[in-house]
C-alpha cells in the first residue's frame, strides 16, 4: 500500500513517545477548539448585532435628492463678490417617478424586495397624554417581507386597514393604550384618530417608542403628500454587496441612494475592527500549534536518530525517512483537529444552554457551521505537515553511519 511502510513507521515513533504525543495532541486540540469557538462566537455576535440593527432599516434606502440654493449669479474671474448663502430647510418630497421605478429596482440583480415608503414626523395624542413620534406609511406585505414585521409583533395581529395603526410597545405604554384602544395622530393641522392592531418590538427602545405604522394613502393624506412616497426601501439577498449596489445605482438614477453601511459607518468600523481582532488571534494560536509541533518532532529526531541510522542502513531512501516525519506531523494535527473541534461544540453547548441574559434568555445562538469546522481542522492539519517540514529533512539528512554510532 502506498505509504505503508512510512505510516507504520510514524505511528511507531509516535506510539514510543506516548507523553510527548499527548501533550502535543492536547495542545493542538486546545489551538483548534479556541480557533473554532472564536470564530462561531464572533460570526453569532455579528449576525445578532447585524440582524437588530437592520431589523428595522432597509438595507439600501432612496430618496429625493435634497433641496439645495442656486446662486443668483455666476462668479466672474478676475472680480470680488460678497455673498452669503444659507441652506434651503428641507422639506418632505415625493421621490419622482416611484411608482415606475419599484419595477425596474424588483430586477436588479441581487435585489429581494423593494417597499415604498412616506415618512414624516407627528403628534400621538390620548386624553393629556402627548408623545411625538416617527410617522410611517407602508404597503404592509412589502414591509413586513422586508423587515419580517409580523415576526417582531408582541401583542395584536399586524393589520393595516384603512383607520388601524401598528406602533411600538414604549409609545403603547406612555400613551397608556392596549390593542384595540383608539389614539390620534396630528401633523400640522391634520389630524386622524387610528385604531391600534398590533404593538412591535423593533429591537430599539427608542424606535419602540416613537414608531406609528399606518397604512401608506393615511400617511400621504396625514403629511399632504397625496400619490408620493418619500422613499424607497431596498433589501438584498447578501447585505454585504449593498454598498457595491448603491454606487452602481447612484450612477444610473438622480436620487439621494445610501447604504446601511454609509448610515451605520461606526457599526461597520467596529464589525471590521472584530473581523482583524479574530484573524491576530488565528494567526497567533496557529503560529503556537505550528511551534509545538515543530518542537516535538525536533526532539522525536534526536531520540530516534539510532532508528533512522538503522533504517536508513536496511535501505530505507531519504525520501521515505522524510515521509515518515511528515506524516507523523499530519496524524498530530488531524487528531488534534477531531478533539478540538469536538471541544469547541461542548464549548458552544455550554454557552447556549448557561450564558443568560437578564431576561433570562440566551444572550444570542452561535453554532458551529460544518464548513466553518472542516475549514479550521484542514488548515490545522496543513499546518502539522509544514511544522513537521524542517525535522522532517533534517531527519532524512542524517548519516546511516553516525546515526548507527550515536
Amino acid at each position: 500500500m502506498w505509504l505503508g511502510f512510512e505510516l507504520r513507521v510514524a505511528l511507531r515513533f509516535l506510539r514510543e513517545g506516548r507523553m510527548q504525543t499527548l501533550l502535543i495532541m492536547v495542545g493542538v486540540a486546545a489551538g483548534v477548539a479556541v480557533i473554532a469557538y472564536i470564530s462561531a462566537l464572533i460570526n453569532g455576535l455579528q449576525s445578532n448585532t447585524l440582524a437588530k440593527t437592520l431589523g428595522a432599516q432597509a438595507h439600501i434606502s432612496v430618496r429625493a435628492p435634497d433641496d439645495v440654493v442656486i446662486r443668483s449669479a455666476v462668479r466672474q474671474s478676475g472680480t470680488t463678490t460678497l455673498s452669503d448663502v444659507q441652506p434651503r430647510a428641507q422639506r418632505l418630497r415625493s421621490v419622482a417617478n416611484w411608482q415606475a421605478l419599484m419595477p425596474l429596482l424588483e430586477q436588479w440583480p441581487g435585489v429581494a424586495g423593494v417597499s415604498p415608503m412616506v415618512s414624516g414626523s407627528g403628534l400621538a395624542l390620548r386624553g393629556e397624554a402627548v408623545q411625538s413620534i416617527a410617522l410611517m406609511g407602508v404597503e404592509l406585505e412589502r414591509y413586513d417581507r422586508m423587515i419580517g414585521l409580523r415576526g417582531k409583533v408582541v401583542s395584536g395581529t399586524a393589520r393595516l386597514a384603512p383607520g388601524e395603526a401598528i406602533i411600538g410597545r414604549e409609545l403603547a405604554q406612555d400613551l397608556g393604550v392596549r390593542v384595540g384602544d383608539r389614539l390620534t395622530v396630528q401633523t400640522g393641522s391634520l389630524s386622524e384618530a387610528v385604531r391600534v392592531t398590533a404593538l412591535v418590538d423593533l429591537g430599539i427602545k427608542d424606535l419602540n417608542r416613537r414608531t406609528v405604522i399606518v397604512p401608506l394613502r393615511a400617511a400621504q393624506n396625514l403629511l399632504a403628500l397625496r400619490g408620493g412616497a418619500t422613499g424607497l426601501d431596498i433589501t438584498l439577498h447578501d447585505v454585504w454587496v449593498a454598498q457595491a449596489i448603491t454606487d452602481t445605482l447612484r450612477r444610473q438614477f438622480p436620487y439621494k441612494i445610501e447604504s446601511w453601511q454609509e448610515n451605520n459607518a461606526q457599526l461597520v468600523s467596529a464589525l471590521n475592527a472584530q473581523s482583524i481582532s479574530t484573524s491576530i488571534i488565528r494567526g497567533v494560536v496557529l503560529a503556537v500549534v505550528v511551534l509545538g509541533i515543530a518542537s516535538v518532532l525536533v526532539v522525536s529526531v534526536v531520540q530516534k536518530g539510532r532508528e533512522i541510522g538503522i533504517l536508513r542502513a536496511m535501505g530505507a531512501t531519504r525520501g521515505q525517512i522524510l515521509r515518515v516525519f511528515l506524516l507523523q506531523g499530519a496524524v498530530l494535527g488531524a487528531i488534534g483537529s477531531a478533539l478540538g473541534l469536538a471541544l469547541a461544540v461542548a464549548l458552544i453547548w455550554v454557552f447556549t444552554h448557561f450564558v443568560r441574559g437578564s431576561d433570562g434568555l440566551p444572550l444570542f445562538v452561535i453554532s458551529l457551521p460544518p464548513r466553518t469546522g472542516l475549514q479550521v481542522a484542514l488548515i490545522a492539519t496543513v499546518c502539522g505537515v509544514l511544522a513537521a517540514i524542517a525535522p522532517a529533512r533534517r531527519a532524512a539528512a542524517l548519516d546511516p553511519a553516525q546515526a548507527i554510532r550515536l
